[in-house]
C-alpha cells in the first residue's frame, strides 16, 4: 500500500507546482491588464521563437542517444566502468547537441513578429 503513494505523491506535487505557476502567471497578466498596460514586457528583445524548442529538444536527446550508444560501447569493451562512462557519454553528448544548437541559431536571424 506504502509503495503506491509514493509514485502518486511525485504526480501530485509535479500538477500542484504547474499548476501554481501557470495561475500566478495568468494573475498577473490579468492585473496588467486591469492597470491598462500592455503585457509586452515578458517578451524579451531578440528571443528566439517558440519552434526552435523543438530543435533545441530534438538536437538534445540525439546527443543523449549517441551518448548512451558510445558507453555502451566502451562498457563492453572494458575501456571504462559502467557508472562513469554512462554518466560521462550522456552528459557530453548531450552537452554537445546543446553548443550544436547554438551554433545553429547563431545562423538563423530572428523573424520580426507584429
Amino acid at each position: 500500500m506504502v509503495e503506491i503513494l509514493v509514485p502518486i505523491a511525485l504526480f501530485a506535487t509535479i500538477f500542484g507546482i504547474v499548476f501554481i505557476a501557470i495561475s500566478a502567471k495568468n494573475k498577473e497578466r490579468l492585473a496588467l491588464i486591469e492597470k491598462g498596460l500592455d503585457a509586452s514586457i515578458f517578451k524579451h528583445e531578440g528571443q528566439t521563437h517558440w519552434r526552435y524548442g523543438a530543435l533545441k529538444i530534438g538536437l538534445l536527446a540525439i546527443g543523449i542517444g549517441i551518448g548512451l550508444v558510445i558507453a555502451n560501447i566502451l562498457d563492453v569493451n572494458g575501456i571504462m566502468d559502467e557508472d562513469v562512462a554512462y554518466f560521462a557519454m550522456i552528459f557530453i553528448f548531450g552537452g554537445l547537441g546543446l553548443l550544436s544548437y547554438y551554433k545553429l541559431m547563431g545562423k538563423i536571424k530572428p523573424e520580426k513578429e507584429d
